[in-house]
């Protein structure tokens, strides 16, 4: 990994292809915790694979809350429930 990571550095000095690059190489990480590498494991996504698709989700969520909001809660409390720990992000 380390010498994909020193060849695309000798390709480019863009910081966003560095780090997009590196993105896929290593993995996000995780969300909500302490790790900075190895692949977060999201139920519905991949955030190198899907990052475009990704792009559209807040127009939809913010559009669902506005126009069926107890679809939209029902939707957050299957995925999170009461977890309390995602209240601080």
């Amino acid at each position: 990994m380390a010498r994909e990571r020193l060849g695309i550095m000798r390709q480019t000095s863009d910081g966003f292809k560095i780090a997009e690059s590196d993105l896929e190489l290593r993995g996000p990480g995780e969300a909500l915790g302490a790790r900075q590498i190895g692949m977060l494991q999201f139920r519905a996504a991949d955030l190198a694979r899907d990052r475009l698709l990704l792009k559209r989700i807040p127009p939809v969520a913010n559009r669902m809350l506005a126009e069926q909001p107890h679809q939209a809660s029902k939707l957050v409390d299957r995925r999170i429930g009461n977890s309390t720990r995602f209240a601080g992000v």
